[in-house]
């Protein structure tokens, strides 16, 4: 059977979790952890989503959070979801801006690049059919690796994330975060060029972003668009502009009618993955920190921007098959104003501290552990 037995494969991620560890995949000097799913039947032909989970959170949490296995699951394609470890970061966060994991064949991002490779390997993936998604610096890392290895993937997707190449120390992540500077979009597309020797063509982008959120500036969502339409040579105005699901959907494609570039705004949606039923009324995923309810499915319809959700394994037993009843709830609230308020607070309280001699640099790792704290998403 093709599937999670093969060696290499380890313990579940947790014991409810469709995820199983995988180890011995190759170099890591990134010192992450891989966790993988693997599918009973296969569309064809066999593709892979790379999802990259955001601070605070696990592989096995952001799966059943933002529904990913389960998709997987019903279109018949693979999963590798790496996870941070608190040895890297102290709150699991992917080390999105440091210079040592942000180059091709280093760091964390070689790590991700070698679970690619595992998988494609041991499970027979058509090396076209590679994509990846993020969320917040899993989104920032999302951009890390198609900036540096562009050649691996037909499309990537960034949720409430940051383009490459912005930031290499702490105090310029701080600053893209939270005011995201505006560049030309030609300085943002030569951040990418330099980051391999890669020509093109160049992956497909979906980018999306809650317009409330307070944790990372929504202006980087512009940004990102920026940086691959300067990529893909295509103008900054949208060649077209709908609502998908009540939010606002911008666009842009080539001479053959391919959409390259698609941004989604979630107004009024603060920092996290937006959940919400599929076009054909099943839900994927569940609310929890960082995953909130918008009536929209981020990751549905990231899953069919590539291209992945043509293929049902039966068909008629999907039609079928009537939606749940689903239970009319309060959202619940995001954590993510609070916490970026806090995250400010520290930040301001930094050079304070220095100059009555309390601090000895500045500790990004302890900053977001009192942030998360107060917010009530660690003790």
């Amino acid at each position: 059977m093709d599937g999670l037995r093969l060696p290499g494969f380890g313990a579940s991620a947790d014991t409810s979790s469709p995820l199983t560890e995988v180890t011995g995949f190759g170099d890591n000097p990134g010192a992450l952890r891989m966790f993988a799913f693997v599918p009973a039947q296969w569309q064809q032909p066999r593709a892979l989503v790379v999802v990259l989970h955001g601070c605070g959170q696990t592989a096995a949490a952001y799966d059943l959070g933002a529904g990913w296995s389960t998709l997987a699951r019903h279109y018949g394609f693979a999963l590798v979801m790496p996870e941070q470890q608190r040895i890297n970061n102290a709150n699991t966060c992917f080390n999105w801006f440091n210079p040592e994991d942000t180059v091709r064949d280093s760091g964390e991002a070689r790590s991700i690049r070698e679970m690619i490779a595992h998988m494609a390997e041991a499970h027979r993936i058509d090396p076209k059919r590679v994509f990846i998604t993020g969320l917040s610096a899993g989104g920032g890392m999302a951009s890390v690796m198609l900036a540096t290895y562009p050649e691996v993937f037909a499309a990537g997707a960034i949720i409430a994330g940051l383009p490459y190449g912005i930031a290499s120390n702490l105090r310029e992540a701080l600053d893209g975060m939270f005011n995201s500077p505006a560049r030309p979009e030609r300085e943002l597309g030569d951040f990418v060029r330099r980051a391999s020797s890669y020509q093109g063509p160049w992956p497909k982008i979906s980018v999306w972003h809650g317009s409330a959120d307070r944790t990372v500036n929504p202006g980087n969502a512009n940004e990102i668009v920026k940086q691959w339409l300067d990529l893909h040579d295509l103008p900054l105005t949208p060649m077209a502009e709908i609502n998908v699901d009540g939010y606002p959907r911008q666009s842009w494609w080539n001479k053959d009618g391919e959409t390259l570039v698609e941004s989604y705004a979630i107004t009024g949606m603060a920092h996290g993955t937006p959940l919400g039923l599929a076009d054909n009324d099943q839900r994927y995923g569940v609310e929890g920190a960082f995953l909130i309810e918008a009536g929209i499915s981020s990751s549905y319809h990231i899953a069919k921007f590539f291209g992945l959700t043509g293929w049902i394994q039966d068909a008629k037993k999907a039609e079928a098959k009537p939606a749940a009843p689903v239970k009319a709830v309060a959202p619940a609230r995001s954590p993510a104003p609070h916490l970026a308020r806090s995250i400010r607070a520290a930040v301001a309280e930094e050079p304070a501290k220095s100059k009555r001699g309390q601090g000895k640099g500045f500790d990004l790792g302890q900053i977001i552990t009192r942030a998360l704290t107060a917010a009530g998403l660690m003790k």
